[in-house]
């Protein structure tokens, strides 16, 4: 099982984090399969980062295997959708960015792809038309709608499988809107797809 995720995909949060470039393509990164957290298990705090932050995310499942997909076809290669973190730790990421070093350590570490129970797409209409959000503690910090995603969720499918054969049970993250934060021990997270709660775990 492979976890694939996708940076600036919302020019909401590429205006946060300064950030204002623009990429031709998809901005492609993975998470080893031990990163992921699920089941409503607590997130424990690493003890290499002070900054741990939050990025709510929708997230998709891969339900056939496939390779070179046509943008067209990339809606049968999934089937099921959920609301997911993907945790950063945001000092070690900066650190890293700043002596020109690979960051994955800042983002691939272990529970950090945080992912809620999935949900059949077909209960949807439109998958570039899906509000989600993530509560903190009961009050919303984050709020994001699909059709702000720079590359649709059939683009960035299609553009991975030219690099990477899509197996079943794979999971794609499809990047963070504006309003990313830390997290702190004792936090209770809760994510949101149209209302309805997917996700629900505390940090430890």
């Amino acid at each position: 099982m492979k976890i694939f995720a996708i940076g600036l995909n919302y020019a909401s949060h590429n205006r946060e984090m300064k950030r204002l470039m623009e990429h031709e393509d998809p901005v492609l990164f993975m998470k080893p399969d031990t990163a992921l957290l699920k089941d409503g298990k607590p997130f424990f705090l690493p003890d290499f980062s002070e900054e741990v932050h939050y990025e709510t995310e929708l997230v998709v499942k891969i339900n056939r295997l496939g390779k070179n997909i046509a943008e067209r076809f990339a809606h049968r290669y999934y089937n099921e959708v959920t609301v997911g973190i993907d945790f950063t730790a945001r000092d070690l990421q900066r650190k890293q960015k700043e002596h020109g070093l690979p960051w994955e350590i800042a983002k691939g570490f272990d529970n950090s792809a945080a992912i809620g129970g999935f949900v059949p797409k077909s209960e949807f209409a439109d998958i570039q038309d899906i509000r989600f959000r993530l509560d903190v503690n009961g009050k919303p910090v984050q709020q994001g709608h699909t059709a702000e995603m720079i590359w649709t969720v059939d683009k960035i499918i299609s553009y991975i499988s030219r690099f990477f054969t899509l197996k079943i049970g794979d999971i794609l993250f499809t990047g963070t809107p504006a309003g990313v934060g830390p997290v702190k021990i004792d936090d209770h997270l809760q994510g949101y797809m149209e209302g309805r709660k997917l996700l629900d775990f505390k940090v430890k």
